[in-house]
């Protein structure tokens, strides 16, 4: 299973979750205490395997400049909060691996396949406030998606979400903080075991379990 650990801030704990088994690290673009800078996400990059997908994670921001910092920050993908199914397709020109995440509720995420994103993200309304929200709102994502659970995950709840929502992966930043935007080492490990013993057979490679296009879109693992 996919595991996204988010909010990243720091060189330090970016290694850290490639180390615990993360599949992708996650970096703030939008006002946030977590907010991070061009130069920092620019200074990372290079440092973390190329197998790591890294994400630069932007709200309501214009095409133009999210396809901007993702190139001169070396990321290999955007997480769209917010915009137009033709901004997530403009996006997507430009931008190997899209994102489009909505709020459990949004009605609009029963469309989500108009914005031809590689990955569905579902969160709490406040993202980034580390709540839970009711997992049963995850049952509107389309069929054939591959749904990202986040909101509020830590390692003592993320395998009943998995077993609830039955997701492709999950996404994790404030559940793992020591402090706002510092990671804990022993609940970033303690989280990615969680999920890994909640889900040992599902593989982060594979097509969503609910018949994703068979061609599919781009896979971040076939780089180099």
């Amino acid at each position: 299973m996919f595991v996204k650990i988010c909010q990243i801030t720091n060189e330090e704990d970016a290694l850290l979750s490639v180390a615990m088994g993360a599949d992708a690290v996650g970096f703030i673009f939008a006002p946030s205490p977590r907010q991070v800078s061009v130069r920092t996400v620019r200074d990372i990059t290079p440092r973390l395997p190329t197998e790591v997908l890294t994400v630069g994670v932007f709200v309501n921001e214009a095409p133009e400049r999210v396809i901007e910092i993702v190139q001169e920050t070396g990321l290999q993908a955007a997480q769209l909060h917010g915009g137009t199914p033709e901004q997530t397709r403009a996006v997507r020109e430009r931008v190997p691996t899209v994102i489009k995440a909505f709020a459990a509720g949004d009605p609009g995420v029963r469309r989500a396949h108009d914005h031809g994103a590689y990955a569905i993200h579902v969160d709490n309304h406040q993202p980034g406030s580390g709540k839970v929200f009711d997992w049963s709102l995850a049952e509107d994502v389309p069929g054939g998606s591959r749904l990202i659970l986040a909101g509020g995950l830590t390692a003592a709840n993320v395998g009943d979400a998995i077993r609830a929502v039955h997701p492709w992966g999950v996404d994790v930043g404030t559940g793992v903080e020591s402090s706002p935007g510092r990671k804990d080492p022993r609940k970033v490990m303690a989280f990615v075991a969680a999920v890994r013993a909640a889900a040992p057979d599902l593989d982060p490679d594979a097509d969503a379990s609910v018949g994703a296009d068979a061609d599919g879109p781009y896979d971040w693992r076939d780089d180099g």
